[in-house]
């Protein structure tokens, strides 16, 4: 009984970590660090839909976990400012009303997204500058670490618990010579391994690439090549609307060369405006100009900043590509830098859009036009050298980059048996001596289709799949209340089945297999309207099938008079 009473003790007094997303995938970033009373939640992002999620917009992480213990929540702690990482807040905090820290500029950009959702009022919204320090609940402290990443602000987490010192490295690289801000603070890391770290949970996105990344100042030097270059066409540049720094190397290549900007694309619009309130992107007088501006221009006069680097159907380039933006037709000879690396399954969209784009005669530039946000092998390497955890846990990516960052590590020195590769909903649990997982919770992925959050599932994900490959085929009859027998139809009506007036043979062996059905159903006296649909279904799948070997989704329709 003593043994029993130690053993619950020692499982209360461990830190329980819960990856919520962000494992074994590219976005949707969310994980809970929970201690006795209190939980601590970094990051809150979203995914983009893959093909098979027919009309989803996005996807964001499923927070039943974090419903049942809103009562333990004492706040939302973000690393930067992108999408997989701020995007599902807005979704969130409609269930989760608690507090959200971060940086000015990544607060600066949640506050757009409240102000889309009409939660800026509701939400409590927290600033902090990297190197302070919070307390959130009894058990935690948590320091902001300057970073380095593709976007300014970014910083790294310590936590100071009651078992140690976790360290969440949120998405980073090491870039020497950033365009803004401080670099990544090696001091603060090599200070905290010197202490001790009991936990690493570190970015592994670009752990299968060897080598150092280069300088975001590389890529301005491309962007000023090709405006020396093109100094007589339209240049266009599409990148994330978040980078920042790339926006601003290409505002200052602009306005080297007597250049307006104007900015195209909802989000780019929002982040230039936030960035430019709060500082973080220096912006000469007169230099930008509307999208409806840019025809009063010569093509030497103007550059054009907008979203569509991923090969989003709705982003600005994608529409320019396919002629069907109002400012921007396309001619022979414009100059396109398309300023991104595909994401892991964008690749396709990506490449259609630059087929788009070369089909009209322009010069598109890929090469030297970007740099990752990602740590590569080497800068792993150096972050491992420096804190030398006891026990490393891999995030952000796929399994192949988890596996990979295991292997770095081991081959840095650390024990293999130290080593965890969690997927979304393990619970980790922690303290000075053990870490293992010890069970799971409700995770997954949560669908968000227009404004229903969580309404289309993998039901409806099925039928719109077989809607798509199949078609559909409607049955419409009315039949006598009392007789049952047919007043009229059966009607068919096909949808991207067969196109009727060129079938009309099928069409009308189809409504003799319905009627013999009907009549089938009144020898063997079946009365209940959900036997008949079943019968006709059945009957009308099975002629279909013989005649066409395709399997559309049938949905009889029967109405009494």
């Amino acid at each position: 009984m003593e043994e029993q009473h130690v053993a619950i003790k020692k499982q209360k007094n461990n830190m329980k970590v819960i990856s919520l997303g962000g494992l074994g995938e590219i976005g949707k970033n969310m994980t809970v660090f929970e201690y006795k009373e209190d939980i601590v939640v970094v990051d809150c992002g979203l995914a983009f839909p893959t093909e098979e999620m027919l009309g989803i917009d996005l996807v964001i992480p499923d927070i039943t976990y974090l419903r049942k213990n809103k009562e333990r929540i004492r706040g939302i702690v973000l690393t930067h400012g992108h999408e997989d990482h701020i995007g599902g807040l807005p979704y969130v905090l409609k269930e989760l009303n608690v507090p959200v820290y971060g940086t000015k500029l990544t607060i600066g950009l949640v506050e757009n997204k409240l102000r889309e959702h009409n939660l800026l009022a509701s939400t409590e919204r927290i600033n902090v500058m990297p190197g302070e320090t919070i307390k959130l609940g009894t058990h935690f402290k948590i320091e902001f670490i300057a970073s380095n990443h593709s976007i300014a602000d970014a910083v790294m987490l310590a936590f100071f618990t009651p078992i140690g010192t976790l360290l969440h490295t949120g998405d980073f690289k090491l870039d020497y010579t950033p365009i803004r801000g401080k670099t990544l603070d090696l001091h603060r890391l090599a200070q905290l391994g010197q202490k001790g770290v009991l936990a690493l949970f570190a970015d592994s996105t670009n752990a299968e690439r060897p080598g150092h990344n280069p300088s975001e100042r590389m890529v301005g030097r491309t962007i000023d090549n090709v405006f020396h270059k093109y100094n007589d066409r339209r240049i266009m540049v599409a990148t994330f609307a978040s980078n920042i720094d790339r926006v601003q190397q290409v505002i200052h290549a602009a306005y080297e060369h007597n250049r307006k900007v104007a900015v195209l694309g909802r989000s780019m619009v929002n982040v230039v405006r936030t960035a430019s309130e709060l500082g973080y992107l220096e912006i000469p007088k007169n230099t930008l100009i509307e999208a409806n501006e840019i025809k009063r221009y010569k093509d030497n006069e103007v550059v054009t900043i907008m979203t569509g680097s991923q090969g989003e159907p709705m982003a600005a380039l994608s529409r320019i590509a396919v002629s069907e933006h109002k400012q921007i037709d396309l001619k022979p000879g414009d100059v396109i830098i398309l300023s991104s690396t595909p994401i892991p399954g964008n690749e396709k969209t990506v490449s259609k859009v630059v087929n788009e784009l070369i089909k009209k005669g322009t010069i598109v530039i890929r090469e030297d036009t970007h740099v990752s946000g990602h740590a590569t092998q080497e800068e792993l390497k150096l972050l491992h050298a420096l804190v030398r955890p006891k026990y490393f846990i891999p995030v952000h990516g796929e399994y192949r980059h988890l596996q990979k960052h295991v292997e770095l590590a081991v081959s840095l020195g650390l024990d293999k048996q130290n080593a965890q590769i969690l997927s979304i909903g393990d619970v980790l649990e922690l303290n000075r001596h053990t870490c293992q997982v010890t069970g799971t919770v409700p995770s997954g992925q949560i669908l968000v289709d227009g404004l229903g959050v969580g309404d289309v599932g993998n039901i409806v994900l099925r039928d719109r799949k077989a809607l798509s490959q199949d078609g559909l085929v409607i049955v419409v009859m009315t039949i006598e209340k009392e007789s049952r027998l047919i007043v009229s139809g059966p009607d068919i009506i096909s949808r991207g089945f067969v196109y009727v007036r060129e079938a009309e043979g099928l069409m009308d062996e189809a409504k003799k297999v319905i009627q013999k059905a009907l009549e089938r159903c009144e020898e063997e006296r079946i009365r209940e309207w959900a036997q008949i649909k079943v019968l006709v279904r059945d009957e009308l799948k099975n002629f279909i099938w013989k005649k066409t070997k395709r399997n559309p989704m049938i949905l009889p329709i029967i109405m009494e008079v």
